[in-house]
């Protein structure tokens, strides 16, 4: 491993004057690798959403409890509306094959077009929960919104949920308990899109 020659400081006063899309590449990149996940939601007529977050993390085993971060809802944001108002999601593993269309999840579409649709992955309802999971997902879970907690230094959402469901291949969950994310083909992301 090659270790760097020269430590680099970089005060705040510094990196507050980068231009926005530096700044956001540069703080978003700071923590590591983060999971890559599909959130899978749907209005209460039935309306299909889908988007990439790189903001799921582990918050208890018992309860099983996950939490995800929400960008502040200063613009249309359908997966937020839709966990309000059913209380119900999906987290989907992005692996290799779906790399590409994941990714597109996060462009802006029209309210009346569904990113599945649009990014050419296929809404599977499974033990008639009522949010859609990816089918080209590997590894996925069915979860039901515990809280919502609101983050007022920046407006973001913190979204507690509940595993209620897990789908996973059989080769990839490991005798100690352990789920094998390599086996599963699962990526990861450094940063807003460095997969």
């Amino acid at each position: 491993m090659n270790k760097p020659k020269e430590t680099l400081s970089i005060k705040e006063e510094e990196f507050l004057n980068f231009s926005e899309r530096y700044r956001a590449r540069f703080i978003n990149s700071l923590s590591g690798v983060k999971s890559a996940n599909l959130i899978g939601t749907c209005d209460k007529n039935g309306k299909t959403n889908l988007s990439i977050l790189s903001s799921v993390f582990h918050l208890g085993s018992s309860p099983a409890l996950i939490g995800l971060i929400i960008r502040p809802d200063t613009a249309r944001r359908d997966t937020l509306n839709n966990i309000r108002e059913t209380g119900f999601y999906t987290i989907n593993h992005v692996n290799r094959e779906i790399l590409e269309q994941a990714h597109q999840t996060s462009a802006r579409y029209p309210q009346e077009i569904s990113e599945f649709d649009a990014c050419n992955l296929t809404p599977e309802y499974l033990n008639n929960f009522c949010a859609p999971h990816v089918l080209e997902s590997h590894i996925k879970m069915s979860v039901e919104k515990v809280r919502e907690i609101n983050i007022e230094e920046n407006g973001t959402h913190l979204i507690i949920g509940k595993i209620t469901n897990v789908y996973l291949p059989n080769n990839c969950f490991d005798t100690d308990g352990r789920v094998d994310i390599l086996r599963a083909g699962t990526v990861s992301v450094s940063g807003l899109d460095s997969y």
